[in-house]
């Protein structure tokens, strides 16, 4: 089914269109289409820019040190020397993203820098980085199920031990979630886990996630009759989201997590009013047909 769709006048120039590239399902995509399907629109399809956190800043800069640090013969991967590593760091992070001067444009980046430090001591207190080598950092995996449903991420670390067993590792600077909030970082967990298996394969032997503010270990090991079950999830999932980008309909839900959300001035929950629809991105297709409508499954979205 074709469905015409109409363009802003920002998207406009005199050269016509401008191409806005295709949306994908990552865990972050999906998790915000499950909190609130206007939040997914103004982030995946409006692409409206968001300010930068102090607190997504730090994990970032994190990364990148953990990142550098593997980069470096195993002897030389002790704390000591991976604290050197965050000066650099956030120079490179401070070159890919604008604004974010301004996060410690009062006390100046040293505070930041004991900040990452502390997480990166913390590290150390649950792996020891000079015993393995990772198989490849920071990979960006891309997917398309059955040819309709696209999956996008990227996973910090993956590890193939001698035997060929493959663990996917994924570092939070938050604190590990409490038992109503697990099914969350679960379901990041089985989202990679899928995307292993659809690209490689093979069903990880173990996925982590390693918590640096409180020192925790989140760890677990999926089965194939799981992750095709988690498939199916994902695809009325998509599902879900075709439907409303061709109709243009994401409905605003209020949540815990409003307080938090840089779109409250364009929600209509909050007084605001969203931006005219711009229709979904026209470069690659319309929206595919995903077979008959389908409910998504309660228990898991």
């Amino acid at each position: 089914m074709s469905v015409p769709v109409s363009l802003s006048s920002a998207e406009v120039t005199a050269d016509g269109p401008i191409t806005r590239s295709r949306p994908a399902l990552s865990p972050s995509r999906a998790a915000d289409f499950k909190q609130c399907p206007l939040k997914y629109r103004l982030r995946a399809i409006d692409r409206i820019p968001e300010p930068p956190t102090r607190a997504a800043v730090r994990g970032t800069v994190v990364h990148a040190v953990l990142e550098d640090l593997f980069g470096l013969p195993a002897a030389e991967r002790h704390p000591e020397r991976a604290a050197t590593l965050v000066p650099g760091a956030w120079d490179r992070v401070r070159a890919e993203r604008d604004g974010i001067d301004e996060l410690v444009a009062e006390s100046g980046p040293e505070a930041l820098f004991d900040e990452v430090r502390r997480l990166v001591t913390s590290y150390y207190e649950l792996e020891d980085p000079r015993r393995f080598e990772p198989h490849s950092l920071e990979e960006r995996v891309e997917v398309d199920l059955d040819g309709a449903v696209p999956l996008r991420g990227f996973v910090d670390r993956i590890d193939v031990a001698p035997n060929g067993l493959l663990r996917v590792v994924d570092y939070k600077t938050g604190r590990s979630p409490g038992p109503v909030h697990e099914a969350r970082a679960l379901f990041q967990l089985k989202f990679y886990a899928l995307m292993i298996l659809r690209t490689r394969g093979i069903v990880p032997a173990q996925l982590r996630l390693i918590y640096l503010a409180d020192k925790t270990l989140l760890t677990y090991a999926p089965d194939r009759d799981e992750l095709d079950r988690f498939e199916r999830i994902l695809t009325a999932l998509w599902r879900a989201i075709i439907d409303a980008g061709r109709t243009g309909d994401f409905p605003p839900t209020r949540n815990s997590m409003c307080r938090f959300c840089d779109f409250k001035p364009l929600c209509p929950e909050f007084g605001g009013t969203p931006p005219p629809y711009p229709g979904w991105p026209q470069q690659h297709s319309e929206p595919a047909e995903l077979g008959s409508p389908g409910a998504l499954p309660p228990e898991d979205v």
